[in-house]
């Protein structure tokens, strides 16, 4: 089948595009409704069209459900409770690139913290309540209950543009998702345990994990769902020059 022309190709109902683009968020909590695999794969052949620099395409997805999604959760699981109860352990679990900033500064502080916050304020959690905070962090790793749980991988020859790529693939996985009435939540807390997720889903060693995502259909009833954050003003990022 020959491919329409994308510079001829016409967007007919760009509300529908903008829709898929402003109703992504990240869900926390799935209904255990199964996914098809075509559906899967539907996602993942219009994501593949994302840009990526001089097309090297760097992007690898291994699709995890039933048995290799339930094990891989108990798996991270127990090692999640292990931390908790030995903090010490901590060490052993790494993140094979820097996510975030080892240095917090404003704005992107007071934002992390409004986030965290008002999601806890949501749930009736409250500072201080280590156990119902270590309860909802591993809800991560029970990817919420989606029944679709994906994980991402980079060969690390890539350098850092590779994770723009990445950006944008990810982005497209989302938006397509929503084309299709399903709903995501990207995951870099799958980050820190890459020594079980890479064996486990039988990455290569020349491979590095760049995060998880949930995918499926979200719970419209879960107060969770409910929790929306806040998105600056395009005039407070935006700077224009004549």
């Amino acid at each position: 089948m020959t491919n329409p022309s994308q510079v001829s190709t016409v967007v007919q109902d760009p509300a529908s595009v903008d829709a898929a683009i402003q109703s992504r968020f990240s869900a926390r909590q799935f209904l255990p409704t199964p996914v098809p695999r075509e559906t899967i794969e539907a996602i993942l052949d219009v994501a593949r069209r994302a840009a990526s620099g001089t097309n090297t395409q760097p992007w690898k997805v291994y699709v995890l459900q039933d048995g290799s999604r339930e094990a891989l959760v108990e798996k991270v699981c127990a090692a999640h409770d292990a931390i908790y109860a030995n903090p010490a352990l901590a060490a052993e679990y790494r993140e094979e690139y820097d996510y975030y900033p080892e240095k917090w500064v404003s704005p992107y502080i007071d934002r992390r913290r409004e986030n965290g916050w008002s999601l806890y304020g949501l749930l009736g959690i409250t500072k201080g309540d280590k156990d119902k905070m270590h309860a909802q962090h591993q809800r991560n790793y029970r990817f919420f209950d989606a029944p679709v749980g994906l994980m991402f991988t980079l060969d690390r020859v890539m350098g850092r543009g590779s994770l723009v790529d990445y950006g944008m693939f990810l982005q497209s996985i989302m938006v397509a998702a929503r084309a299709r009435g399903l709903h995501s939540c990207p995951q870099a807390a799958w980050n820190g345990f890459a020594k079980i997720v890479l064996p486990h889903i039988g990455a290569g060693a020349d491979e590095m994990l760049v995060c998880g995502m949930s995918l499926g259909f979200a719970d419209e009833a879960a107060k969770v769902n409910s929790f929306h954050t806040p998105r600056e003003a395009v005039e407070s990022f935006t700077h224009w020059l004549g």
